[in-house]
């Protein structure tokens, strides 16, 4: 009898706790939306119709150039990679590039070796779709403010919701074993992805992210323009302390997800010490395993040994 009233608590008890987190990230998600504009309802959503513009077979995994459709009158250019020899559906990686020209090239080996981590992880045998940022790469003349969007930010987040929408729509994937990764541009852009979309299962995220506080002493002028979100200029006028959310909040708002974090102790754009403030504030939601952060000898990059330690953490979150 003691026993099952045990049992009967802990169940109520856990009941609790999960409404509790489902509470606070409704909470998070709205302060998100404060600063970046609403995220659109789901009758924007339309069919994706993914095309494939162009193939080509090589050593461990067939490339395509593809693109797919986000919302009327938009579709997003990107590059999926399939790995050979599969025999069952596989995970899945949404892997996101940096601000750098050539947009999604960048992942898929096309510029340093370092940032090659899409190829890398199709060599593992990760299905991976690398989706061009809005003006990146192949995706230029595309206007979020004029499609009826308060960021940039918030137009990413849609296409990559859409993107996810690919990964689950493709014979080769298994949809409910997807995770994302990215550098810089790509690391905010996965935390963003995975604070709004439950799908997402796995975040890698790699120099993404510092407290705001700590962003340039304070400053976020790099935040607020018109690739990010203007308004923490226009209405938040640039000040940490008058924001509706920060960095660990959107950790929070991951959790109970596995989460790596890629934070160099010389990355002069995002400051390791407001990343540590970041964790420890949002460690109270994530087992501990759950929640890693590597602090590199290194400057703004994603050095060899952590892309390893990453990858072998998406191996733990979404091929066990």
């Amino acid at each position: 009898m003691i026993r099952r009233i045990a049992g009967v608590l802990l169940v109520l008890l856990a009941a609790s706790c999960a409404s509790s987190r489902s509470a606070e990230r409704g909470r998070i998600l709205e302060g998100m939306q404060q600063a970046m504009g609403p995220l659109p309802p789901e009758s924007r959503r339309v069919p994706a119709d993914l095309q494939v513009l162009k193939e080509e077979r090589l050593a461990k995994y067939t490339l395509r150039r593809v693109t797919f459709a986000v919302e009327p009158g938009d579709r997003v250019p990107a590059i999926l990679l399939v790995p050979h020899g599969l025999t069952r559906p596989a995970p899945a990686v949404l892997a996101l590039h940096q601000t750098v020209a050539h947009g999604k090239e960048d992942v898929v080996g096309k510029g340093r070796p370092n940032m090659a981590y899409g190829a890398e992880l199709a060599e593992l045998g990760y299905v991976v779709l690398a989706p061009d940022y809005p003006g990146f790469g192949d995706y230029v003349g595309v206007d979020p403010y004029a499609l009826g969007y308060e960021s940039a930010t918030m137009k990413g987040i849609w296409n990559h919701r859409r993107a996810v929408d690919v990964l689950q729509s493709l014979p080769e994937v298994d949809g409910t074993r997807i995770g994302v990764i990215g550098h810089s541009l790509g690391g905010h852009n996965a935390l963003f992805l995975a604070a709004f979309e439950p799908r997402v299962k796995a975040v890698v995220t790699s120099c993404g992210f510092t407290s705001f506080a700590k962003y340039y002493g304070g400053n976020l002028s790099g935040w607020s323009h018109k690739g990010y979100m203007p308004k923490i200029a226009a209405v938040y006028g640039k000040d940490p302390a008058r924001m509706p959310f920060d960095f660990p909040d959107v950790l929070v708002a991951i959790a109970p997800r596995p989460l790596f974090i890629n934070a160099p102790l010389h990355d002069s754009n995002f400051d390791a010490s407001g990343v540590r403030d970041c964790v420890e504030l949002a460690r109270r939601v994530y087992d501990p395993d759950r929640l890693v952060a590597q602090y590199p000898d290194a400057a703004h990059d994603f050095p060899q040994a952590v892309r390893q330690a990453a990858y072998a953490f998406l191996d733990r979150a979404l091929r066990q």
